[in-house]
């Protein structure tokens, strides 16, 4: 240890060592893990470097997760390199940086034959020939110096440090000496300059080799497990982003993209962290929010020792409230962590104080070694919720968006499935794959706005970047000045929308830019289109809510039904006329308390 500069320190013999912790071997020591609980044991020190499903994986740049690899600007230039040998990664790697990126244009060109590579002398190809000419590594120069100038490997260090610091007193003399050996070496002293000056402009943002290289491999490895173990790899993955909600939207889609289930939190099925079962990703309960790592080993470690959770009330009276609270429960019931016990989410929120204190006077007698506080009576004995509604299907998903920080089980559009088939809107997911193939196209898409960021443009225009969701992912539009002005209190109002966009796929990438042309509320399209509507009540529905809604709907021509739900029974009750259903009406619907869903039939 040293209070001095390193500089100074250096220049006394000291050796100076960085020390780098990197999450993504935390990743790859998880999917290892994983994958040994399904008798799979993987050595990645012996993992081949020129699998060919892992550069399939790498030139797709389906790069999600991946080290390194997972920004658009990087996914474009893995496409148009089309990368086939490891040394690919170890230049893109040193090249995909402020100052070096200006040459992979040309390192692209010369990969594929498109451009001839510069190796400035004949003595210099040896060098330069696995990056086409251009210089990419610190070592590259020292290489040049050596062999050029007859530079000892010291001195070739020492003038690595010189220009790749910048210790701009000390270059005249290095430039006199690199052109003395290099002429002594038969170089002409004009060419002999001009290859200093290219070694002197690039070793300023230089990368070292041996740095990259041991970068590239923990890239490569990543991309190995994605491609070959992608449950296990986007588990571990997931488990270690567990406190960053945007970037778990991205791989909730990225898993979609991959046909792999995610499975909801199960305070019976789940661990603390995000794991597999048979084939599936089972979600984290410590990705709830607000709950804690902490308390869900808890609660994990008391499944484990003393068996599954038969019921709810088996749950409650096992629950620990020295560790897991009332906040805890609350978001769990949200998330529907407890959905395998008792699927009536706004039943169970409504008597969260009930639970709370079952568990807290269960705790207290299991401290104390007294009698239970539920002697005398048998210990299946349920615990008696008070009557309560259900949450709405609304409700249900804006509770879990709200603990999970996305849709999660089902999204707030799928009610609209028929009416978005009939006007032939499509999914995100779908305009994506029609814009890859064609470029560009006007695309109907359903959309919940989730943000408005407005802007000033340099002409003083208003405009706004707008970030929306479907059942496919969530995704962005310009809305510029005049449909601003015209959608801004739709975009603002948080209801369903139907967005017509033109979508247009430019530099090639898969993710297309998207502009707004019109914006609709989908229940009016619903009200123009549907031939009826099935209303799905609890039991405990406020009927005098949906007299008041329905007392002067007009006649019309779509059918309207009711289904009460009671226990297992269902009960299916036809309104007398055909009726006229506004977006209002259906709208006011919705938000009734006791009104489960509003679907088309």
């Amino acid at each position: 240890v040293t209070q001095y500069n390193m500089k100074f320190v250096e220049s006394t013999g000291l050796v100076k060592f960085d020390f780098l912790g990197l999450k993504t071997l935390t990743v790859i020591q998880e999917t290892v893990k994983l994958l040994k609980n399904r008798g799979i044991d993987i050595d990645m020190s012996s993992v081949p470097l020129d699998d060919r499903p892992t550069f399939d994986l790498l030139q797709d740049a389906r790069t999600d997760g991946v080290f390194q690899l997972e920004s658009s600007g990087m996914k474009k230039v893995l496409r148009d390199l089309v990368p086939d040998v490891f040394e690919d990664l170890i230049a893109v790697i040193s090249l995909y940086r402020p100052g070096p990126m200006d040459n992979i244009p040309s390192y692209i060109a010369r990969k594929k034959g498109a451009e001839k590579p510069d190796y400035m002398h004949p003595s210099l190809e040896g060098i330069l020939k696995e990056t086409y000419g251009i210089m990419i590594y610190q070592e590259q120069v020292m290489q040049i110096a050596q062999k050029m100038a007859g530079y000892t490997m010291g001195g070739a260090d020492e003038l690595r440090k010189v220009m790749g610091k910048k210790q701009k007193e000390k270059i005249p003399a290095q430039r006199e000496k690199f052109t003395t050996g290099a002429v002594k070496n038969g170089v002409d002293p004009d060419l002999a300059k001009s290859i200093f000056d290219r070694m002197e402009a690039f070793a300023s943002y230089g990368f070292n080799k041996s740095h990259a290289a041991a970068y590239a491999l923990v890239t490569y490895q990543t991309a190995y497990l994605k491609a070959h173990y992608p449950v296990e790899f986007m588990a571990a993955t997931m488990t270690y982003e567990s406190g960053n909600t945007d970037k778990l939207a991205q791989f909730k889609q990225e898993v979609v993209r991959m046909k792999i289930d995610l499975l909801p939190p199960d305070v019976n099925a789940a661990q603390t962290r995000f794991s597999v079962q048979d084939g599936k990703i089972r979600y984290a309960l410590s990705a709830i929010k607000g709950v804690g790592a902490a308390a869900m080993d808890a609660l994990v470690e008391e499944r484990e020792k003393n068996g599954k959770f038969k019921s709810l009330s088996d749950f409650i009276r096992r629950l620990d409230t020295s560790k897991i609270n009332r906040k805890c429960v609350e978001n769990m019931i949200k998330a529907g962590a407890l959905d395998s016990l008792d699927s009536r989410r706004g039943v169970l929120f409504e008597n969260l104080d009930v639970l709370m204190a079952y568990a807290s006077a269960a705790l207290e007698e299991r401290n104390s070694a007294q009698i239970s506080l539920f002697a005398g009576a048998p210990a299946q004995n349920e615990i008696k919720l008070e009557k309560a509604t259900d949450w709405s299907q609304l409700e249900r998903t804006e509770n879990e968006a709200q603990v999970i920080g996305f849709f999660l089980s089902a999204h707030p559009l799928d009610v609209y499935a028929d009416s978005l088939r009939r006007v032939r809107a499509e999914t995100y997911a779908e305009v994506c794959k029609s814009v890859e193939i064609a470029g560009s196209k006007r695309a109907k898409m359903a959309a919940i706005v989730t943000k408005v960021r407005e802007r000033i443009s340099d002409k003083n225009n208003r405009y706004a970047f707008v970030t929306a969701t479907d059942s496919t992912g969530t995704f962005d539009f310009g809305c510029w000045s005049e449909n601003l002005a015209r959608y801004k209190e739709m975009l603002n109002s948080g209801k369903p929308l139907l967005v017509t966009v033109d979508a247009e796929r430019r530099d090639e990438e898969k993710i297309p830019r998207l502009s707004l042309r019109r914006a609709q509320y989908l229940d009016e399209i619903v009200a123009m289109t549907s031939g009826g509507v099935e209303i799905l009540l609890d039991d405990n529905v406020d009927l005098t809510k949906i007299t008041d809604i329905l007392k002067d709907v007009k006649r019309g021509t779509s059918v309207l039904r009711f289904v009460v739900r009671q226990g297992n029974w269902e009960a299916d009750i036809a309104f007398n006329d055909n009726v006229t259903l506004t977006p209002e009406i259906l709208s006011s619907l919705r938000k009734v308390s006791g009104v489960l869903e509003v679907r088309e039939v």
